[in-house]
């Protein structure tokens, strides 16, 4: 099967794709029969991958049919796409799914799925940008009174036409989102979309061209178009625009699809002409994601090697773990994954994010064990009480009177060395882990 396969070259060469212009509106049937003709014609075409765009589940007529009609992603209506997928031996873009939460109903997630052609889900990126727009006398569209927003940024997905950034229409207004997912290595960005008619007529084709151009990726864009119900219309316009920013397929206003060829040597050979990422000014300006990594096993913490269930929170620069002598109630070690040993060995990005996961790792502590003051220490080089040569941050939740004139400074420096203070065993701090990982 091609999902099992596609791996080796995901990377190189031209890939066939289609994408799928829709006027959907509250008949889920109809709305289904509509996107399986398209997806079949795909099919038909040896297309490895077919895109639908925002809300191709269906458009309420109202607020109450947003929030009523949403679905689970594996629910039935779902599996007919994962079947469509498996019959075609095709991937699926579905580009805003009114994902049920199932602890608030009220309001559910605009969720993008990647299906293989194994009709297994890859990918799920709930939207992050919520569209509220109220002009009095002309437009109410309040996408947060029936949807939430995400929360999580989701690496690109290999797929068989390339590495594919994740959004979702509104997003396509907010650069750092496109940024931050080439910069994780993104050949493709994708966003399905059901812009409003006056929005799209000024903006559409301008910000999916310059996304592509900054960033140096194909940009594919599913769109809805037409009028969905008597308050509703969508501007249309699906495209694919290449990396140089050149539009290479478009639909007019109508129902319709259009196809085109994803070339990724093309992309490999505009970045070598124009190397942008490379000439940018890191020392003076830098993009901070607030990003959880998928991490799972031990690290290094100097010549230590810290087991996973001692870590409960990590991103990609930097990782939390319990303590062998806690000297508190909750003392915790911050620590970046390379291992160096002074503050000043770090790089901008990350000593931004060594500080911000500290601070979230505070609040955390602080509700957790009921308090409302924290010692927060850095003991930088061997002279300032580091034993350890490997930057660390010190989150220590503190109680009243707890050290008398303050002396956690002469504890933390002696901590380790007092032969009273017994370590703690593996169990009893994986135990401690895992409160603080669901916590966090």
């Amino acid at each position: 099967m091609l999902s099992t396969v596609f791996r080796r070259t995901m990377a190189t060469g031209r890939h066939f794709i289609a994408v799928c212009q829709m006027t959907s509106d509250n008949d889920l049937e109809k709305n289904f029969q509509a996107a399986k003709n398209m997806i079949e014609r795909a099919g038909e075409k040896k297309c490895e991958m077919v895109f639908l765009p925002e809300c191709f589940d269906f458009i309420g007529l109202n607020k109450n049919e947003q929030i009523d009609l949403a679905m689970a992603t594996d629910c039935e209506y779902m599996e007919k796409y994962r079947e469509l997928a498996r019959k075609h031996n095709i991937w699926l873009s579905l580009g805003g799914l009114h994902h049920k939460d199932p602890s608030d109903a009220a309001h559910p997630w605009n969720t993008h799925l990647i299906i293989d052609s194994d009709g297994v889900t890859r990918a799920e990126y709930n939207k992050l940008h919520l569209f509220d727009l109220e002009i009095p006398g002309k437009v109410r569209l309040m996408e947060s009174e029936f949807s939430k927003a995400g929360t999580e940024m989701i690496p690109p997905v290999d797929t068989p036409i390339g590495r594919l950034g994740l959004s979702i229409c509104y997003d396509v207004r907010f650069p750092e989102l496109s940024l931050w997912n080439r910069k994780r290595g993104a050949q493709l960005l994708s966003f399905p979309s059901a812009f409003t008619l006056n929005t799209g007529l000024a903006h559409w084709e301008t910000l999916l061209r310059a996304r592509a151009i900054e960033n140096q990726c194909y940009v594919v864009a599913a769109a809805q178009t037409g009028a969905h119900n008597p308050k509703r219309q969508s501007y249309g316009h699906s495209m694919v625009v290449d990396p140089w920013g050149a539009v290479v397929a478009q639909c007019s206003e109508r129902v319709d699809m259009c196809f085109a060829e994803i070339d990724l040597s093309y992309v490999d050979t505009l970045r070598e002409m124009q190397p942008v990422f490379s000439h940018r000014r890191s020392d003076l300006y830098t993009l901070h994601i607030n990003e959880k990594s998928s991490e799972t096993g031990g690290l290094k913490f100097a010549r230590f090697n810290i087991p996973a269930d001692h870590i409960f929170y990590s991103t990609p620069h930097s990782f939390v773990f319990v303590n062998l002598k806690p000297v508190t109630d909750g003392h915790v070690l911050v620590s970046p994954k390379r291992v160096v040993p002074r503050l000043t060995d770090l790089t901008d990005a990350e000593t931004a994010d060594l500080f911000i996961v500290a601070k979230k790792v505070q609040a955390m502590l602080e509700k957790h064990h009921n308090v409302t003051s924290t010692t927060i220490c850095v003991q930088d080089g061997k002279d300032a009480g580091q034993t350890v040569p490997h930057v660390h941050i010190h989150i220590l939740p503190r109680r009243a009177g707890d050290f008398g004139d303050n002396e956690i400074y002469q504890k933390l420096a002696s901590h380790d060395k007092e032969p009273e203070r017994k370590p703690r065993s593996n169990e009893q701090m994986a135990e401690e882990a895992v409160v603080y990982r669901n916590l966090m």
